[in-house]
């Protein structure tokens, strides 16, 4: 599995008038009745938006009740027009996805006319048995929690270093996960985490191996899964996945710093806004190995108040071991430059696919000053495919976009990554474009 790394057009239905029943004159035309909460509107909410917008979630204000949505009747519409709510950024010209949020024509106008028409609650009979959230976990009661074991500091103002938290699993024997949620202590601070999966150092045997025959032909290595374009994987030091500054560089720890441990591991799953949870397709499942440590790699970003957070996984097991083993993997160009002031500057990755593999989803990821994003294959036999557009790429709130069907790559795919960034003073969201 790569999984790595949403524009909905607004639509108002248009009214026909009735035709006159008297024949050389014309009646008034119909009038629609305005939709109601309890009748139009709220299974609507219920279907597409309560899963955030109820008390407790990231959504700012709850939408479960007609006294709760009506003070934000005008402002729901004109989300919902724009289709930045639900939040979705992928170009529909491109791949269909299950996790598609978008609303239908006929639920956004239903919104739009009611909002519209005085935001009326209707009779209250009418209003369908609110859905329940019996547990706080999305994905169910977990098998297994696995929690940060401090409540960690997060200040009211600055700038907050990646952090990293070990977290004994204490498992005895390799298991499937076939889903995962990622629950924050303070959701308001915390912008994303990876989770990252360490297994024990391999015990040593009792006694070496016996070397080959002379003469006998050494043990051909199985191709390796990805290779990178040239130039894309020289991360400089000091950052994520790459070396360690020069010792007279390095800062000194605070009281509050984390630093990472020297053994990371494969990354078996994350959070960002709007990406909370993954329940993976039937036959496919994460290892996470048996005495595995897992380790949280956390973004912080301080929002004016102190505070503290001890963010939390849970997991539920797959009964086997799957017939497919998901895995993840990153698309990057660690090499990366941005010149000062750029409004559009573009910067491509690219990994050529070294054994069939299957693509299930992908999730683009850069900070305030990413714009947008493109991902193209192209086939051993020549043909191009556009897979993933999202042409309004959102800090905010990113996706994990789940192929409807996933896409078989044969060996010798080359899967292109484009992202282009806003350096410039005209991005309000730039802390500093020099």
């Amino acid at each position: 599995m790569i999984n790595r790394t949403t524009v909905a057009a607004a639509a108002l239905c248009a009214l026909v008038g009735a035709a006159s029943a008297r024949i050389g004159a014309q009646a008034p035309a119909a009038k629609t009745a305005t939709p109601t909460f309890s009748k139009d509107v709220a299974p609507i909410f219920y279907k597409s938006c309560t899963n955030c917008h109820r008390p407790g979630e990231i959504a700012p204000m709850s939408l479960l009740s007609y006294q709760d949505a009506r003070p934000w009747a005008r402002s729901i519409a004109t989300n919902v027009t724009k289709g930045t709510m639900p939040p979705w950024h992928a170009d529909p010209a491109h791949g269909e996805f299950l996790n598609d949020r978008r609303l239908s024509d006929a639920d956004r106008d239903t919104i739009v006319r009611w909002a519209s028409g005085g935001a009326p609650e209707g009779n209250p009979t009418d209003l369908p048995t609110p859905p329940t959230y019996a547990n706080e976990w999305m994905i169910g009661q977990p098998d297994a929690i696995f929690s940060m074991q401090e409540d960690y500091p997060v200040p009211a103002t600055g700038t907050v270093a990646y952090q990293y938290f070990t977290i004994p699993t204490n498992t005895t024997e390799d298991r499937w996960i076939q889903a995962m949620e990622v629950r924050a202590g303070d959701p308001k601070v915390l912008h994303h985490v990876i989770v990252y999966a360490a297994t024990p150092p391999p015990a040593q045997p009792a006694q070496p191996p016996a070397p080959p025959p002379a003469g006998a032909p050494a043990t051909p290595r199985p191709a390796p899964l990805f290779v990178f374009a040239d130039g894309t994987t020289n991360i400089p030091a000091g950052q994520t996945g790459g070396p360690p500054l020069p010792l007279e560089q390095r800062k000194a720890p605070g009281p509050s710093d984390r630093p990472p441990p020297r053994r990371m591991g494969p990354a078996i799953g994350g959070f960002a806004p709007g990406q909370f949870m993954r329940v993976y397709q039937e036959g496919s499942a994460m290892k996470l190995p048996a005495g595995a440590t897992l380790i949280f790699q956390m973004h912080y970003t301080p929002d004016g108040k102190p505070t503290t957070d001890r963010t939390r996984i849970g997991v539920k097991f797959a009964k086997g071991r799957p017939q497919t083993e998901v895995r993840f993997a990153s698309l990057v160009n660690g090499s990366l430059h941005i010149p000062p002031g750029a409004a559009d500057q573009r910067v491509d990755a690219e990994m050529t696919i070294g054994q069939d593999i299957t693509l299930w989803s992908m999730i683009p990821h850069t900070h305030v000053r990413g714009i947008r994003w493109l991902y193209d294959v192209k086939y051993p036999d020549g043909r191009t495919d556009t897979i993933l557009s999202v042409p309004k790429y959102d800090f905010n709130w990113q996706t994990d976009y789940v192929f409807r069907q996933p896409l078989k790559l044969p060996k010798g795919t080359k899967l292109h990554g484009t992202a282009w960034y806003d350096n410039s003073p005209a991005n309000k969201s730039n802390p500093d474009p020099t």
